[in-house]
């Protein structure tokens, strides 16, 4: 990733979330963090696959084990708190039950697929960017 595309990435996610905080910090030359003030949230990677460029934001989101755990409300509450956007809703998948949606207000953000792991629950953020969404350069939210 170069500069322009840091700019561009770090842009577009301070105004989708609408979050002036939010912070994409290059790592190597495929990879990026993304913070939000000094939280570390997860990895942005590039996918060059069919010559079409595109990210993907990946967030890990450690659960409970307890199988009364609601995964709806706790991660909507998770992730309002994270990126500082009461508009951010989770949503359940009709016919799926291994992943729920993320959205801002009507607008589909990505998907958060149960993982269990050593007997650890978490759920995987994904969060899909296209080079198409970054065009028009970088926004700042004010």
């Amino acid at each position: 990733m170069d500069v322009q595309e840091v700019r561009k990435l770090d842009g577009y996610l301070k105004k989708l979330f609408g979050n002036a905080q939010i912070r994409v910090v290059p790592k190597g030359q495929d990879k990026a963090e993304v913070f939000v003030g000094p939280d570390d949230l997860g990895e942005l990677t590039v996918d060059d696959e069919d010559g079409e460029r595109s990210y993907n934001f990946r967030m890990v989101i450690q659960v409970s084990n307890d199988p009364g755990l609601q995964p709806v409300p706790v991660l909507t509450t998770y992730l309002r708190g994270k990126f500082d956007n009461e508009n951010i809703r989770v949503v359940t998948r009709p016919k799926k039950t291994d992943s729920v949606e993320a959205y801002i207000g009507e607008e589909f953000l990505g998907v958060l697929f149960v993982e269990i792991e050593k007997g650890r629950k978490s759920y995987i953020f994904e969060l899909p960017i296209l080079d198409v969404d970054l065009e028009g350069g970088p926004t700042e939210v004010e």
